[in-house]
This record gives structure tokens, C-alpha cells and sequence, in this order.
């Protein structure tokens, strides 16, 4: 790609939007940007490139720079069948992503990492492992660092550790990772992909491009992941916390690759079955790299787990407060309950995403679960779901700040505050980690009871 005779057009000024008009800008491109969403943050961000040589394009005129631009950058956050990327498709012009700028470019190998859940973690687990072995290694992508920002600092006998989200895969064909994760599949981000068969279709695009030479490691637990195989050129190898597999797998409280054991999960700092599947992961990534299992090993066990993920905040008058600010479908926040120790009330809204609540809410019956603060956009949808559950040990409010504060004086002592949403961020907050947050502020403002 040539860029001093081309215009492209960065649309969503989010880290990736950014990184991509600085990236192109930095080589001699000319680089119209835009964003639907008016914010200080964005304005900030847009003057700062204007003033490194880029245009800013208005709500008003942006579709005069569809026909001025040959190519747009689309940020993760907008979906494809915004008017924007419409408007360029229609004009039979390229769409791109920011992942997509960069893997046009990425010398290091690549190990890429996609799944409805685990994704964050398994990827930061996998980075520890190759820093600890002694190589470079950077996580990137979905978990916070954008690929095009990292593509010049890493060289050939580098490695790229990359998240990839569904959003992400919509505008993403060249990456061809010499390994690529995916952890599982189940119903996530229906309102954006419409239905799961779309979402399944996106999930194995990771795929695609693999040959006979690269690997794809894949959940044999997971029936649609486990699919996936029949139409990869890739050599699979599969990961299995049920049964005794050719690839990783789990037995009698124990990690094994092909007979060989690893570990023993009671060694390690992440607890959960949730982080059991994390860990046969990058067991099978690892082998695949040819790491010394010894360091493999420690790392893993060492391994002190990602922000906003199970994240115990603080214990205070008798009550733990805990952060999975990241769980955001209804999968995950049934595995951060399964994790749980002792009774706990549950911080449940946000922005509904196309789930089901109920069988979220039928689950809660045979767990820790005790009460449920449901907030937020969708609290009457998840309200719906509780009644028609049976579940009706529940408060309603609206604001975020409310619930922590119900949730505080409803817990009881030896009991936790668990905040795992089961929904995105996006009616109050401008993603997870500003959520996870917003929690830990109020948290940490809690007094100490003082007795006498």
C-alpha cells in the first residue's frame, strides 16, 4: 500500500482510530478523521492530529469525504452497516480496520487469540509466558494496545500476542498468525451481528487464512469451536478439561500435553474452571512454540490474572468487593459466580446486548448468589427475566452509583459484592474499564464501622 498519493478516511477516534490516522499521517498520507460521538476526549484527540496535518470532517460533510477518500479505517466500535462504511461500500471503496492496517505490516509471528470469553486473559497469560521464556513479546489488540501502534517495535523474532474481538474480525482478512486461539463460543453481541450464525461466521475468520504450516488451537469442549476444525488447513491442536485428548488437557487436578504433565492447578494463583480452560490454552500454545515447560509451568502458576476480571477490590466490614467489571455477557458472569466463595449479591445492567437473561437468572437458584442489584438501560428486561425465573430475591434502581451503594448495605458481613454485569458498559460508561472504575472509586470511598 502506497500512501503519499491516497486519502483515507479514519472514522471513531478510539485508541485504535487514533493510532491508525497517527500511523498513517507519520507516513505522508493524507488523513481525513471523524466521529459521530462529541466528547472533550474526542475533540482533544481530533485537534492534536489536525495539528500533525490531518482534516477534521463534521457530522454535516462527512459524506463529501466518502467521495473525496478512497479507503476508510473503520474503528471497532462502529458497526459495518453504520451509513458511513454504507456509503463507501456502495462507492466500491476498501474498508479496513485498525487490526487490519497493522497485520499489512506486522513482521513477528503472530499468535492470535478470539473466543466470546477468556480472550483477555488468555492472551496476557500467553505474553507473560514468552517474556518469562526471554523473548520480546507484546499483547495487543482488543486488550487495550492497538496492533498498528506496535508493528514498527517488534522485528522478526518478536512476537505479537493479539486479541481479536468479533467487532474486530468484520473488518480484518491479511492476518495469517502462525497460531490462533479460540476459547469458545457462546451468545454474545446479538444486537450487533443480528443473530448467532452471524457471530459464529465472524468467530472463524480467524481461521481463514492459516495454512498447513500455522496451527489452530481450539476448545474441544465447545461444540462450535470444536467444528471449526472441518474447515481449517491448519493442524489443529485441541485443549480439553473432560477428556483425555491428543493436545492439552485436564485429569485428576493436573495439566497434561500429550501425556506429559504440566502442573497441578491447586499451584496456581487463578482459581476457576474458567481459568483452568485459560491455562490448557496457552499449554497447547506453548507447545506449539516450543517453550521450555519448566518456565511454561511457572509462569502460569505465577500468573496473577488481568484488571476488571474477578478482581477482588477490597475487604471492608466483613464484605469483599469484587470487579468482573469485564463480564459483559450472561456466560461470563455465570462463571465469575462459579468462583465465588461464600454467599454474595450480585450487581446485574448496562446496555442490553440480544441476550436471554433467564437461564442467567435459573443458574442463580443453585448458586452463591443471594440477591441481585439490577440497574442500568435494560434492569426492567433483566427485572422480566428474574420474574419469570423464579428468582425474586432482587432490588431495581436506575444509576450505577445507586446500585453499589444498595449493594453495600444489603451485603452482609463474610458475604461479597460481586459487580460481573452480564451486559455492556455503554448506557453510562464509555467501556468496562471505566465501569470497573467508577466501582473501585465507591468501593474505596467505603468507611470502616467502627464498634463501641
Amino acid at each position: 500500500m502506497y500512501f503519499k498519493n491516497q486519502k483515507f478516511m479514519v472514522a471513531g477516534m478510539s485508541k485504535s482510530g487514533e493510532s491508525s490516522a497517527r500511523f498513517l499521517l507519520e507516513r505522508g498520507a493524507e488523513v481525513y478523521v471523524y466521529d459521530d460521538v462529541v466528547s472533550e476526549n474526542i475533540n482533544t484527540v481530533m485537534n492534536e492530529l489536525a495539528s500533525l496535518g490531518a482534516h477534521i470532517v463534521t457530522a454535516e460533510r462527512y459524506i463529501d469525504a466518502t467521495l473525496l477518500c478512497e479507503l476508510l479505517v473503520l474503528s471497532p466500535g462502529i458497526p459495518i452497516d453504520h451509513p458511513l462504511p454504507v456509503a463507501f461500500r456502495k462507492q466500491g471503496k476498501a474498508i479496513i480496520g485498525e487490526e487490519e492496517l497493522g497485520a499489512l505490516y506486522l513482521r513477528a509471528t503472530a499468535v492470535a487469540v478470539t473466543g466470546t470469553n477468556g480472550k483477555t486473559t488468555t492472551v496476557s497469560m500467553i505474553n507473560s509466558i514468552l517474556n518469562d521464556c526471554g523473548y520480546n513479546s507484546v499483547a495487543c489488540g482488543n486488550i487495550g494496545t492497538p496492533l498498528v501502534g506496535e508493528v514498527e517495535n517488534l522485528g522478526f523474532n518478536d512476537y505479537a500476542v493479539i486479541e481479536i474481538s468479533s467487532f474486530q474480525l468484520e473488518t480484518l482478512s491479511s492476518l495469517r498468525p502462525h497460531v490462533a486461539v479460540i476459547t469458545n463460543v457462546t451468545e454474545d453481541h446479538l444486537t450487533r451481528h443480528y443473530n448467532m450464525e452471524n457471530y459464529v461466521f465472524l468467530k472463524s475468520k480467524i481461521l481463514r487464512n492459516l495454512r498447513e504450516s500455522e496451527f489452530a488451537v481450539l476448545n474441544y469442549d465447545d461444540e462450535i469451536v470444536k467444528g471449526f476444525a472441518r474447515s481449517t488447513k491448519a493442524k489443529v491442536i485441541y485443549f480439553s478439561a473432560n477428556e483425555r485428548i491428543e493436545g492439552a488437557y485436564y485429569e485428576n487436578g493436573g495439566i497434561y500435553y500429550n501425556g506429559e504433565k504440566y502442573l497441578d492447578t491447586n499451584d496456581m494463583t487463578l482459581k476457576g474452571l474458567h481459568n483452568v480452560y485459560n491455562a490448557l490454552a496457552c499449554v497447547a500454545v506453548a507447545e506449539v512454540l516450543g517453550l521450555d515447560r519448566n518456565k511454561v509451568a511457572q509462569s502460569i502458576c505465577s500468573f496473577k490474572g488481568i484488571k476488571h476480571r474477578v478482581e477482588v477490590i477490597r475487604n471492608v466490614n466483613g464484605v469483599t468487593y469484587v470487579d468482573d467489571s469485564k463480564g459483559t455477557n450472561v456466560d461470563a458472569t455465570v462463571k465469575a459466580v462459579e468462583t465465588m466463595n461464600g454467599a454474595t449479591v450480585i450487581l446485574l445492567g448496562g446496555k442490553d446486548k440480544g441476550y436471554d437473561y433467564i437461564p442467567l437468572f435459573q443458574n442463580f437458584h443453585n448458586s452463591k448468589v443471594v440477591h441481585a442489584v439490577l440497574y442500568g438501560e435494560n434492569r426492567f428486561k433483566l427485572l422480566n427475566a428474574a420474574i419469570k425465573a423464579g428468582f425474586v430475591s432482587f432490588s431495581l434502581c436506575a444509576e450505577f452509583e445507586t446500585a453499589v451503594r444498595l449493594a453495600q448495605f444489603i451485603a452482609k458481613p463474610g458475604q461479597n459484592v460481586l459487580l460481573s454485569p452480564a451486559s455492556s458498559s455503554f448506557d453510562s460508561f464509555s467501556n468496562y474499564e471505566e465501569r470497573g472504575d467508577a466501582f473501585r472509586k465507591l468501593v474505596e470511598g467505603i468507611n470502616e464501622s467502627v464498634e463501641g
